[in-house]
């Protein structure tokens, strides 16, 4: 495979998302980047914007094993992973399997469970496996989880914890569509077919496609100046004042591999700067924590992300 041919699965991709979903490209592109980069994604905006559709609609392009968790407030753990239960014909147990066992998993309103219930996926998002009963099971080297979630400002939401948040790739805010898309929204909404997520929606990429692709993505070049201008940009969010928890170096890892992502969806085999402050905010601005003066201020993590990126020295 090819940088040319992963640039072409890419658009096969948006066309198909585009059948379902009006707008929405940037978040689109960084759903793209993600996957190619085998990192998860959090959606985030308030209900109607279309988290739920795009991302069924970016699943159904997609010919991996889905599976899907409607997140409640009654749910628990063993909902999400499965359990062994006791067969009496056979005298044994059996593993009855959760949704989690798939490739590719859809966390629908993943903020309206309680932590307990969010604490079941930190082992299968970092590491791909599950542990239960003492057993280790292995959910493929694919596994991807896109998760949606209503503003923790609103009624029956969970905070997500920090150590769930930092296994996202990627935190997007979803925006409010333009005036000529929201009127193409509203003129559709006479035409069940035309809201069916699965109209006329082609399966692009498999499994071993997509390991192909992710390994191309890997080979993409980042030299020694844009190495440094990601360091840079990590370190610089520990020594702000109007932060009071920097990004980790994993971060600084996984803005790594999503700018090669990026590049390669460019049609280059090189990193740029520009996919190092593209990436930038969607994959740090849930990884840092404003201090209490930035707060009484009325700062948000975007505007200091943003001064930071005038701030770091670009590469020449």
């Amino acid at each position: 495979m090819q940088i040319s041919d992963i640039k072409s699965l890419a658009d096969q991709l948006r066309a198909e998302i585009a059948k379902a979903v009006v707008g929405q490209a940037d978040t689109v592109e960084l759903m793209l980047v993600a996957l190619f980069s085998g990192g998860h994604i959090l959606l985030e905006g308030p209900p109607g914007t279309a988290k739920t559709l795009l991302a069924r609609a970016f699943c159904q392009s997609l010919d991996l094993r889905f599976g899907r968790i409607q997140f409640t407030p009654d749910m628990l753990p063993g909902d999400i992973l499965g359990s062994n239960l006791f067969n009496f014909q056979t005298s044994s147990f059996s593993l009855s399997k959760g949704p989690i066992f798939c490739d590719l998993l859809l966390a629908d309103e993943i903020n309206r469970t309680p932590p307990k219930t969010q604490a079941a996926l930190l082992e299968a998002m970092q590491e791909r496996f599950v542990t239960l009963d003492g057993t280790r099971h292995d959910l493929g080297a694919r596994f991807t989880v896109i998760a949606t979630q209503n503003p923790i400002e609103q009624q029956g939401t969970y905070p997500l914890p920090e150590a769930q948040l930092d296994r996202f790739l990627f935190k997007h805010i979803l925006s409010y569509p333009s005036i000529e898309e929201e009127r193409r929204i509203v003129s559709l909404s006479g035409n069940a077919a035309a809201t069916d997520t699965t109209l006329n929606i082609t399966r692009v990429i498999d499994a071993a496609t997509l390991a192909q692709a992710i390994d191309v993505v890997a080979q993409v070049k980042l030299n020694d100046a844009n190495l440094n201008y990601i360091v840079n940009l990590i370190r610089a969010t520990r020594e702000v004042a109007q932060l009071s928890v920097g990004a980790s170096p994993r971060s600084g890892a996984l803005l790594a591999r999503a700018a090669r992502a990026r590049a390669t969806l460019d049609g280059r085999d090189y990193v740029l700067p520009d996919d190092i402050k593209a990436l930038y905010a969607p994959c740090m601005r849930h990884r840092v924590l404003l201090s209490a003066s930035a707060e009484i201020e009325g700062a948000n993590v975007d505007s200091v992300l943003q001064s930071l990126l005038e701030r770091v020295e670009i590469p020449r």
